[in-house]
């Protein structure tokens, strides 16, 4: 580690983007202290630090969205004042952020133009749009249809089309903000080829992410935020994901699940020939069983899109099945809507806590009693008693280390992570039997995961049945007890933990048999998990 910019790639060339000094407060807390951070043509610039060190304030600051209180921006030597994300993209700054800006019911062209359309007189000229489009996609290997609806493509294929919006208003840096955390494993490796080919045709590239191996294997340069401030840089040639670990989170990160073999007793989770379809009417689960036993936590494997939500919207109420059996304890919760599962017991992280954990203009204390509002202590005699609800979030928000200046701002204010920890919070601390979990790491730092790894563990160990949904293979292996792998709505297989390795399990979120799977055990190979740190 060193304290110094890294000579790497094309850093001796002069910084196409500078930040000095830049400070940036909101009421209660500072964001950013008298940050300095550069950029150069033809370097990946990957940026780290926990959920709430400032990483995406500081590029919202590059990118124009807030006006810094101190310090300056200069581009290509000169000092700019940009009032607004327009003056960023005019001096040639773009950014793909982690919830994708596009809407799904226009093309591809639409989406890309909106907002700088050609015009031909009073017309959209969307043809010469239409073939500007096709040409970049083909100069920087993103290949797209132009004239697809978005609402129709794959969350890889729209990353594509927020890279184009940025090269279409000809952006020579570009901030990338968590741009792999919903992408399965070939679709990363292909964006890091995308990430390749326009650095090497000198674009500029910011890289944010929490994903450590990400960072050792793009990255040309890595500058590391806490607090609100840069505590260091590294070469990826020297650094190791332990000692990034160590300089994001000020300790040292245990990468393994520390626990003690289950102990379960009897069964609380049973799914039988269970048939769901999607919204588009599409059967995405297709005749899955499994069962989970309080005390242990049955993990299911899978690369994103094969059923999982649908199977999970099942399991907590939130959709109904078209055929088959959910029994929680000694009730059918067929037909059940999600109020009535939940007090049956259940607790439920959702894959989406923007739209299924969280009201994001309620504040912290309306969110954590969100799903028990109407039960004590928090409500007695149909009086909701406010004291106990701010005393019991101000517990959970230092207990779960959710970064806040206040338990009475909105949840909109909090970064993504912290957002997701308050979900996890809230979930994890009520009376369960069942614990239904989501991708319950998505968005945290290293040390947020090692935290609520260990709270999983805890609650299994109290006698919770925990049924864990992952595409992170890394979360599932150290996790689970007994391991399903799901592909194209089936249970391909179920193991126990101890004969569960990578080799065995990637192959089968691909879709192979269990033979060919068992065959290739031994060769040399990581599947098709995403990588954990």
């Amino acid at each position: 580690m060193t304290s110094e910019t890294a000579e790497t790639g094309g850093a001796e060339s002069p910084p196409l983007v500078e930040a000095e000094g830049i400070t940036k407060r909101f009421p209660g807390v500072v964001a950013n202290a008298d940050v300095d951070l550069d950029l150069h043509a033809g370097e990946i610039h990957c940026v780290l630090g926990e959920n709430g060190a400032g990483k995406t304030t500081l590029m919202n600051v590059v990118y124009g969205l807030y006006q810094p209180d101190e310090g300056e921006l200069r581009v290509r030597g000169e000092r700019v004042d940009f009032e607004s994300s327009a003056d960023a993209i005019a001096a040639g700054i773009g950014m793909v952020h982690q919830h994708f800006q596009l809407v799904p019911v226009l093309t591809v062209t639409d989406n890309v133009i909106l907002g700088q359309e050609p015009m031909r007189g009073p017309l959209v000229d969307r043809e010469s749009a239409r073939q500007r489009i096709v040409e970049l996609s083909e100069q920087y290997g993103l290949a797209v249809d132009p004239d697809a609806r978005i609402g129709d493509l794959s969350v890889g294929a729209q990353q594509r089309v927020e890279l184009l919006k940025a090269l279409y208003r000809e952006a020579d840096v570009l901030i990338l903000d968590e741009p792999t955390a919903v992408l399965t494993p070939g679709e990363v490796r292909e964006f890091f080829e995308v990430v390749r080919g326009l650095v090497a045709q000198g674009k500029a590239v910011v890289f944010i992410t929490h994903k450590l191996r990400e960072v050792l294997e793009l990255a040309d340069r890595i500058s590391v935020l806490r607090g609100g401030a840069l505590v260091g840089t590294a070469d990826p040639h020297e650094a190791t994901i332990e000692s990034l670990a160590e300089l994001m989170v000020g300790r040292e990160v245990a990468f393994t699940v520390d626990k003690t073999p289950a102990q379960p007793t009897h069964t609380m989770l049973q799914v039988r020939d269970l048939h769901v379809k999607d919204d588009r009417g599409v059967q995405t689960v297709q005749g899955v069983d499994f069962e989970v036993r309080a005390g242990e936590i049955f993990g299911i494997a899978g690369v994103e899109g094969n059923g999982q939500r649908e199977l999970v919207e099942a399991v907590t109420g939130m959709r109904t099945p078209t055929n088959g059996q959910i029994v929680i304890g000694e009730y059918d919760i067929v037909g059940a809507n999600p109020r009535k599962v939940q007090g049956l017991g259940v607790g439920h992280i959702p894959e989406d806590r923007g739209k299924h954990g969280l009201v994001s203009r309620f504040d912290l204390t309306e969110n954590v009693i969100l799903n028990r509002y109407h039960h004590p202590p928090f409500s007695q005699r149909f009086l909701l008693n406010r004291g106990v609800a701010k005393d019991t979030t101000q517990r959970l928000v230092e207990q779960y280390d959710v970064r806040t200046p206040s338990i009475d701002v909105s949840a909109s204010t909090l970064s993504g992570g912290n957002q997701q920890k308050l979900v996890v919070a809230r979930e994890l601390e009520q009376e369960l039997r069942l614990l239904v979990v989501n991708q319950p790491t998505r968005g945290l730092d290293v040390g947020s995961v090692e935290f609520i790894h260990s709270q999983l563990v805890r609650r299994r160990d109290d006698g919770v049945a925990v049924l864990l949904v992952s595409a992170e293979l890394d979360e599932v292996l150290g996790l689970a007890d007994r391991i399903g792998v799901i592909y194209r709505g089936e249970l391909l297989a179920t193991m126990d933990a101890a004969e569960a390795t990578r080799e065995r399990v990637g192959p089968l979120m691909a879709g192979q048999t269990q033979q060919a799977a068992a065959a290739g055990a031994g060769a040399n190979g990581d599947g098709e998990g995403k990588q954990g740190a």
